[in-house]
């Protein structure tokens, strides 16, 4: 079996089993989301996708982070903390945030790199950064947020032909409907 297969399969793996705990809202997706990016950002450099290849480093720097946040931000006695709405003073500052980082990502792949798709990858990228931070806060947005990534890199990931994780990012898609729904109903 080709290396790249190995990766696709694996990260499937793995991005299943994250979804899984991110749905139930349980502190355990941290740890895939250690060991997940490590894995897809291997494929991700073989492919040229160095954006997101970069973006796996920030998943498992995020991955340390949501696991200490999700632990030290819990009432006491509880095992989670309270799900809740983003607030909307928070809006602005993520649009900021999301369109630096854009800007400054979609330059680097011009600039310094061979990436045929710097606009889609540089996209998909800073808004990853921004809705990773929005579930270490458990903001119930957050999964429309992985709704708009996770349709577009679908789409990026059939135009370079690694169709076994863009299959993935199909579920993904349906798994943040389903979701967003889901913790609004805990949210109550």
């Amino acid at each position: 079996m080709e290396l790249k297969t190995i990766l696709q399969i694996a990260g499937v793996t793995l991005g299943l089993l994250y979804l899984y705990f991110e749905y139930r809202a349980s502190i355990y997706l941290w740890i895939i989301g250690i060991i997940m990016p490590l894995v897809h950002g291997f494929l991700y450099f073989r492919q040229g996708l160095y954006a997101d290849m970069g973006m796996n480093v920030y998943y498992v720097i995020a991955g340390i982070y949501g696991w200490i946040v999700w632990n030290s931000r819990r009432p006491e006695g509880k095992k989670t903390y309270n799900i809740s709405r983003t607030p909307l003073r928070k809006w602005l500052h993520l649009a900021c945030i999301f369109a630096v980082i854009d800007i400054l990502i979609t330059y680097i792949l011009i600039e310094y790199t061979n990436s045929n798709v710097p606009y889609a990858d540089a996209f998909t990228t800073s808004l990853s950064v921004v809705a990773m931070w929005m579930l270490s806060r458990k903001y119930v947005e957050q999964w429309l947020v992985w709704l708009v990534v996770d349709v577009v890199t679908c789409c990026l990931y059939i135009y370079k032909n690694i169709p076994v994780t863009a299959s993935l990012y199909i579920l993904y898609s349906c798994l943040a409907v389903a979701g967003y729904l889901r913790w609004q109903k805990m949210m109550k």
